[in-house]
This record gives C-alpha cells, structure tokens and sequence, in this order.
C-alpha cells in the first residue's frame, strides 16, 4: 500500500464523509428534460475508473487538456467555456438534476462534444484524477451554508484544497467565486495554511473583477439584483 494510498484510509477511518448539498431535485423535469437525462445522461457520465489513465480518456479524441468544473449549477459557464474551446476536455460536476438536465440541453442544442459530466460529488472526481492532470479546476458560488453550525458542509476545507493542488499540473489554477464575503474569508484563510496554491491577486481590483473569459451565471445575476457583490479569485499552483 502506498504512502498516499495509506493517508486516504485513515482520514477516511477518522471521520465520516461530509454531505455538502441538500435537496438533489427541484420541481419536476419537463418531457424534454427527461428524456436527456434517460438518454443523454449515460453517454454523457464520467467513467470515474477512466479518469485514472488520465481525464483526456474520458473523450473520443483524448483532448491534450481538460478543466474541471465542481457545482455546475445550470451549466452556463461550463457550455460557453466549451464551446469557446472544443479542443479542450470539459468535466462538470453537478448533484442537482435540474442542473444537470440544463447542461444536457446546452451540451446537445450545441453539438458540445466536448464536455462529460457527473451527477453527484466533486471529491469523487478529484479522488479518481492522477496527479498533475488538469489545467483548471473552477469552483463557482457554492453554496456556503452561512450559518455556523453549516459551515462544516462547506466543500472548502484543507484536504479539498490538497485535492485540487494535487490534480492541477505546475502553473494550472483554481478559480473561486463568491458573492459571499464570509465564504471569501473561509477560503482565503485556508489559502494561507497551505503552500501549493498562491492566491495571484495583488491589489484590491484584481479580485472585484472578473478574470478573463468569465461567463456570468445566473447565480451571480441574482447576487447582483440582490445586492450582493461578487468576488472572483484565483490561484495558481507553484512549482514543486
């Protein structure tokens, strides 16, 4: 048993696995929506044992790089990313079924052949990935489960930032938005407990700004009606 292998065991022995989401299901699907998710869906699913020989395996033309999106949402970020680049591999991650159901209709309205997602949990992915596999991994407005007593069901914590440090190769980045400043807060301050990733900003508007090629959500569409303003951080993992 290796080193790491070992590790993964006992932290797994010391405490039970965190749930991080709610409800998994909103209002019923249309007729359409469920179709996809009968049809699409399985050609569409992550094979999780693939990923093992790298995330490329998991699509026809075994793209040379690929980027990880953990908590979807509706998609609009992940379709727009792939089709602005089909000669990337897209994995999105998604435990809602009416988020998922969106992408599928995004994915096949857009000929998206690039793009393979998972209904479920992200650590499942990040835990089946080999080292130094992604370029990117973005993690947009979670939910961050504001009250005290919640916050430990929050996906942010020192072994999911180990994780993504892990799978991202020397120089990719993770990118993180909230328009939570509790949860920018969460973040940031176990940023600075590691040493692999190096949060890039270096004055106040390079976090109040979104970073290139940033596609608008509807998450955020309702943060900005509501008030809220949006942070957009990003790290970079630093050379072994």
């Amino acid at each position: 048993m290796t080193e790491k292998t070992t590790s993964r065991g006992e932290a797994s022995e010391r405490a039970p696995r965190r749930q991080l989401y709610g409800r998994s299901k909103g209002k019923a699907l249309r007729a359409a929506q469920a179709g996809r998710i009968d049809e699409l869906l399985p050609r569409m699913t992550i094979d999780l044992q693939a990923l093992a020989e790298g995330p490329g395996r998991c699509f026809a033309d075994n793209p040379p790089e690929a980027m990880l999106e953990i908590g979807f949402g509706g998609g609009e970020h992940l379709a727009q990313m792939a089709k602005t680049h089909p000669q990337i591999g897209f994995l999105g991650v998604e435990p809602f079924l009416n988020g998922v159901a969106k992408l599928l209709a995004a994915i096949e309205e857009g000929g998206l052949g690039n793009v393979k997602l998972l209904r479920g949990d992200g650590r499942d992915v990040l835990a089946a990935l080999p080292d130094a596999s992604l370029a990117r991994v973005y993690l947009l407005y979670p939910d961050p489960w504001p009250k005290r007593r919640q916050r430990k069901r929050r996906i942010v914590d020192m072994t999911f930032l180990a994780e993504v440090a892990r799978v991202l190769r020397p120089g990719g980045e993770f990118r993180f938005a909230t328009d939570i400043d509790d949860y920018a807060g969460w973040v940031l301050a176990r940023i600075a407990q590691q040493d692999r990733l190096v949060w890039l900003a270096e004055k106040a508007d390079d976090w109040r700004q979104p970073w290139p090629e940033w596609h608008r959500t509807r998450y955020e569409e309702k943060a900005i009606r509501e008030g809220r303003v949006p942070g957009y951080f990003r790290f970079v993992k630093r050379d072994a």
